[in-house]
């Protein structure tokens, strides 16, 4: 009986050494993952969700690393940076709302200080509910199992080339973030220049008084119409993003 316990014991110990070097890559990652690590998610879920992903990961990787205090940093950064990288793209519905609402008036209409607590908030839940509706975990399982032809467990990235890659995606988010509210960049611009055109032609006619309504309305129903299109590109990114972390960001 004790060599048989002692047989399962010497049998055990690579699967959970494996298992918990998995767990330090997938725990960075999740700390900033969106939808599967968004805070609205429950501490407890969350949890359940890193052991569920390093479960799934593990037996894809061999048995035979060494762990030690440089190795548990540098996995944990990896998945830090593979956390962050998506997380600047899925910020990119937020910054479109922000600015949707800034340009339009709607950050007014709904009264708040923080103009993409409204547009930017709605449009981040339904683009994360569409990622949870594509098979968001299959493609989070995906990612993390290649990662590793790319970021070996133990090999660190270097300052220079994190710096890089961060600063790519991060340029991508902006711009990405610009491109889905040009719609509302343009509505603004011809709002601006017809009401200037009016307040010059009557100026006794107070045109902030007939023209906020009118962009407000204007406003709502470009979001009803471009909502389908901005979200389709925004995961169309999201997608890319997951199949391809890195995308040319390092050198």
């Amino acid at each position: 009986m004790i060599q048989a316990l002692l047989a399962i014991h010497d049998a055990m110990i690579p699967v959970l050494t494996q298992g918990f070097v998995v767990l330090l890559r997938v725990g960075g990652l999740m700390l900033l993952l969106p939808g599967l690590g968004d805070r609205m998610i429950p501490m407890r879920i969350r949890l359940v969700i890193t052991f569920a992903l390093t479960t799934a990961v593990t037996p894809s990787l061999p048995l035979d690393t060494p762990v030690d205090g440089t190795l548990i940093l540098v996995e944990t950064t990896i998945g830090l940076a593979l956390g962050a990288v998506l997380r600047f793209l899925a910020s990119a519905l937020t910054m479109a709302g922000m600015m949707a609402a800034q340009l339009t008036s709607l950050a007014q209409l709904f009264g708040s200080v923080e103009p993409s607590s409204a547009i930017g908030n709605l449009l981040n839940l339904a683009g994360i509910a569409l990622l949870m509706a594509s098979n968001l975990p299959l493609m989070v399982i995906d990612m993390i199992i290649r990662s590793y032809d790319v970021f070996p467990i133990g090999l660190g990235l270097q300052g220079d080339n994190l710096v890089a890659w961060g600063v790519s995606r991060a340029a991508q988010a902006f711009s990405l973030a610009f491109a889905l509210a040009a719609p509302f960049a343009l509505a603004a611009l011809i709002y601006n220049a017809a009401m200037g055109v009016i307040n010059r032609a009557m100026p006794q006619l107070m045109v902030a008084l007939v023209g906020a309504p009118a962009i407000t309305g204007a406003s709502l129903v470009l979001l009803l119409l471009s909502a389908p299109l901005i979200l389709s590109v925004w995961k169309t990114a999201m997608v890319a993003a997951l199949a391809d972390p890195i995308l040319g960001g390092l050198p």
